[in-house]
């Protein structure tokens, strides 16, 4: 405790404290509220606005409350929702701009085979990842306060969109669909996943009207790794299939992953030659690229996209060798070029794909919040979470009118960006050129690009995800609270499935903090021989009771779930406790009730810094 105006520690000579007991003898005595009135309060100013006409202090208070309840005037608003007004005058052209750009090309060269993988794994026709990977990012460009964050299709919110589709849009069981059965099944398909955008992005707006962004807090770290790890293995067990060649029905629900290794061990010996074959060589090729590009990475100007080397090269084996006619390899086909009409998703769905878009919301905002607050600390600039949420809610929401899918910030494109140079939103722009030549121009050239190929992209892309389970012995020696959260939303994704597991992680994770609250250390405090300074009495036995006074610590908040314990301790050191009764666990000394009962006549409660005086007969 600090000393305070108008009572010094050592009084000069001729000079009296204003407390009633020196500061110079051996305690001072607590400082009560009146005495507190009578050194600070602002007695001066008391008389003024008794003197001031009833009317006029009317007036005064009603412009004082129109003042704070005016919203701003349209050009900061407009700055707020816009942030390049912001930074944009201020870009550094000379030495930014090389790097963004560089960056920037490089992002967009990955999100083409990037965004046609996660298509699949969403279960609507690769040109669609196309569009997830320029509409959004565009959007984000010029709504989000990430300048390091780069936006698109996202490998957890495709496993949790296809899973969706797949249950409210299923495949005939007869199957062998003809062309244009396909065709259809396709619509209907994207029409559930833009629905679900639609969604997820309606929700966002609506968090961010409410200036919710706070929710981004309950999503604790470990929570969000221990999510992205066990969808990640969702990813590659689901990749199995299209890996092996084959054409298995997906498994959703409960236990999904399960009835997915179940249905391709059983089916192992129906698998492809030519497809397990062109899928070894794929990953021979993507993994070592990858542990290059991280290994050497302060090393190479810019890392080496492995994922466009290995769609060219399958590509041009695919068209040389004939293999989707000889050997029936599943190939990509024709891309449609340009963009498609926009469209308002059937709102006759929402209510069926509410429950679904609301943790694709939740996903979207944790992820892209976490990633953006970690480069934000790394580069010394901060984040808007409510604007976040208002730039992702319209970024879904636009982009569901183009037949997109729910996008976030992706993990791999992120540190690629960062990585290669960026700087700022503007590697955004040059990553949506490249999409648009793809879009426009160059999406023939992918006729022939292997399905399989696209698999092994979308396992090789889940390389940082599964390292994440490297931190675990690190958690566990830092904390085991934190531990038990992760292993817990892990085991419950990977069982469960990925929304289920996220609700259980939460839920658990919100367990935790309320029995930390339970189990909190009750600290009796006495003052150190000369000084002002409180320290726990089981420190040392120098420490010295203030007569008459109790000091506890109580170092967490105060609401129903601990006011009885609360009580219960604050009874026995009062000693007014029933006799029967066993001593809550605190951490003063043993006789500590007994002794404070004979004269005690205060008590003092402090959680961080300050004593606050409460009449024993108030208790």
């Amino acid at each position: 405790m600090s000393g305070l105006p108008g009572a010094s520690t050592c009084p000069g000579p001729g000079e009296a404290s204003d407390l009633k007991s020196p500061l110079g003898a051996k305690f001072r005595e607590p400082l009560t509220e009146a005495r507190f009135q009578q050194l600070f309060g602002d007695a001066e100013q008391e008389p003024e606005l008794l003197a001031e006409p009833r009317w006029s202090r009317l007036r005064r208070l009603w412009k004082r409350r129109a003042r704070a309840c005016s919203g701003p005037g349209p050009w900061p608003l407009l700055r707020a929702r816009l942030p390049p007004l912001r930074w944009l005058p201020h870009y550094r052209w000379r030495a930014w701009l090389l790097g963004d750009a560089v960056a920037g090309v490089t992002v967009g060269i990955v999100h083409v085979p990037q965004g046609m993988a996660f298509a699949l794994l969403t279960s609507v026709p690769p040109v669609f990842g196309l569009y997830t990977s320029f509409f959004p990012v565009l959007i984000y460009t010029l709504l989000g306060t990430g300048r390091h964050l780069s936006t698109g299709t996202f490998a957890v919110l495709s496993l949790m969109t296809g899973s969706a589709v797949e249950r409210l849009v299923p495949e005939p069981l007869e199957g062998n669909l003809s062309g244009i059965e396909r065709e259809q099944l396709d619509a209907q398909r994207v029409g559930a996943a833009a629905a679900m955008a639609f969604g997820s992005g309606a929700l966002m707006l609506g968090m961010f009207a409410l200036q919710l962004g706070v929710l981004a807090t309950f999503l604790s770290e470990p929570v969000v790794k221990a999510l992205t790890s066990g969808a990640a293995l969702h990813v590659l067990v689901s990749q199995l299939p299209s890996l092996l060649g084959l054409p298995l029905p997906r498994q959703i629900g409960c236990f999904a992953l399960f009835k997915t290794l179940a249905a391709v061990l059983t089916a192992l010996p129906r698998s492809s030659p030519a497809e397990l074959t062109v899928s070894a060589l794929s990953l021979a090729l993507l993994v070592p690229v990858k542990e290059l590009n991280v290994r050497f990475r302060d090393r190479l100007p810019t890392p080496i996209p492995g994922e466009i080397v290995m769609v060219l090269l399958a590509s041009v084996l695919c068209f040389t060798s004939s293999l989707d006619t000889r050997y029936n390899i599943q190939i990509v086909g024709l891309l449609p070029g340009g963009f498609p009409r926009p469209l308002l998703p059937n709102l006759a769905e929402l209510p069926r794909i509410l429950a679904d878009s609301l943790p694709m919301a939740l996903v979207t905002f944790a992820v892209s919040a976490s990633l953006a607050s970690i480069y934000a600390d790394k580069y010394s600039y901060t984040i808007d979470s409510n604007q976040e949420l208002f730039a992702h809610g319209v970024s879904n929401l636009i982009s569901s009118l183009f037949s997109c899918f729910p996008n976030s910030a992706t993990l791999a494109t992120t540190s690629l960006l960062v990585d290669a140079g960026g700087n700022t939103q503007v590697a955004g722009l040059f990553s949506c050129m490249v999409v648009l030549s793809v879009l426009l121009w160059l999406g023939p050239f992918f006729y022939y690009l292997p399905k399989a190929v696209l698999a092994c992209i979308n396992i090789s892309s889940m390389r940082q995800m599964f390292f994440q389970m490297r931190e675990l012995p690190q958690l566990w020696r830092i904390s085991r609270v934190d531990f038990a959260v992760w292993m817990v939303t892990w085991v419950a994704v990977v069982t469960l499935s990925v929304d289920l597991g996220l609700a259980v992680g939460v839920v658990f994770s919100m367990m935790t903090v309320v029995c930390r609250t339970q189990r909190v250390q009750c600290l009796a405090l006495g003052l150190a021989e000369g000084t002002e300074l409180y320290r726990p009495l089981r420190e040392s036995h120098k420490l010295l009771q203030v007569p008459g006074l109790c000091i506890l610590s109580y170092p967490t908040p105060l609401y129903f779930g601990t006011r009885g314990q609360f009580r219960r301790i604050l009874e026995w050191h009062l000693g007014l406790g029933e006799g029967g009764k066993e001593a809550p666990k605190t951490d003063g000394p043993p006789d500590a009730g007994a002794h404070w009962s004979k004269d005690l006549h205060s008590v003092g409660l402090t959680r961080s810094c300050g004593v606050w005086r409460v009449p024993k007969a108030c208790v």
